[in-house]
């Protein structure tokens, strides 16, 4: 559809034409979605995250829908960086090439770890127009991961990885300490955050008395946890002057307006691309009417514009 509003964005140094992500772990690596539309339709997507050398991650039972969400202890099981570029690797320059930006999430057990991914990034995949840097992975016993809920740890690994790329640095935050983490990711060279990761649940099968996934506990994801995160958003926007990228629950485009009053500038679509695989575009359809309606030319005017 033709809109009469800008829907261009800026995430960081990351040119969007329009403000319409995919949550790193819901979408693959973007082929798979091509089957129920364009996917150069959307302005960017957020592969899978991987790190320097393939992880199988955590046995099944993985997922469980739970009560307005679902539940998920995959444990970042992926290819490797070098798995990614063999064998994405020319669909996603064809993807970039066509104008959708390509984030390439980075994983890590250690600050070591995130290193080396992120060299191999540099490396071996020219299409990535920036790299999610993951510090916040309930699915993640210890390691990396775990490092992102403080902002000491947090600092550490983004002051780690700066000078290893000129490449916008994303970072995916834990939904903890958010104001304090984001303003210390800021600090060391971050060029955009997204808010927030899974909350840590359980969901428990009362007839065996065991975890419904293969650990105790696990990612909650889906529209339960979308008023936290624009709660989140709204108050990391408040504490720091470098783009956003919402995420939590997004089912509809209001959903996502909500996430741009709040300050974000781009919107990750996630749980909804396994409801729904046409979510992502009807989203985008969703939020261009919304902004149309009201009044504005540029949607970057409505970043923020929560009046309380």
């Amino acid at each position: 559809m033709v809109s009469k509003v800008n829907m261009a964005v800026d995430l960081g140094g990351i040119k969007m034409k329009n403000p319409i992500n995919t949550a790193s772990g819901t979408y693959g690596f973007g082929w798979q979605f091509e089957g129920f539309y364009d996917v150069s339709r959307l302005g960017a997507i957020t592969t899978k995250g991987c790190a320097a050398e393939p992880w199988p991650g955590n046995p099944a039972p993985r997922m469980a829908e739970v009560t307005s969400g679902m539940m998920n202890s995959v444990g970042l099981q992926n290819p490797g960086v070098r798995g990614l570029v063999d064998s994405y690797g020319e669909y996603l320059q064809q993807l970039s090439d066509k104008g959708t930006q390509v984030i390439c999430q980075v994983a890590g057990h250690s600050v070591d770890e995130y290193v080396r991914a992120v060299d191999l990034f540099e490396e071996l995949a020219p299409f990535a127009a920036g790299l999610e840097i993951n510090i916040s992975c309930p699915n993640i016993a210890a390691g990396g991961c775990a490092m992102g809920s403080t902002p000491e740890g947090a600092a550490e690994v983004i002051r780690a990885v700066r000078s290893h790329t000129k490449r916008p640095l994303l970072v995916k935050m834990a939904p903890a300490r958010v104001v304090e983490v984001a303003q210390a990711l800021e600090a060391e060279g971050a060029d955009a955050l997204t808010v927030i990761n899974s909350i840590s649940g359980m969901a428990i099968d009362v007839d065996t008395r065991r975890s419904r996934l293969s650990r105790p506990t696990g990612g909650m994801s889906g529209p339960a946890l979308h008023p936290i995160a624009v709660r989140m958003v709204w108050e990391v926007h408040n504490a720091v002057n470098i783009p956003i990228v919402g995420v939590g629950g997004v089912m509809t485009g209001r959903d996502a307006a909500e996430f741009i009053l709040a300050g974000a500038t781009s919107v990750s679509v996630g749980m909804a691309n396994l409801v729904d695989p046409t979510a992502a575009p009807r989203i985008l359809d969703e939020l261009t009417e919304w902004a149309e309606s009201q009044g504005i030319s540029d949607i970057n005017e409505l970043i923020g514009a929560f009046e309380g």
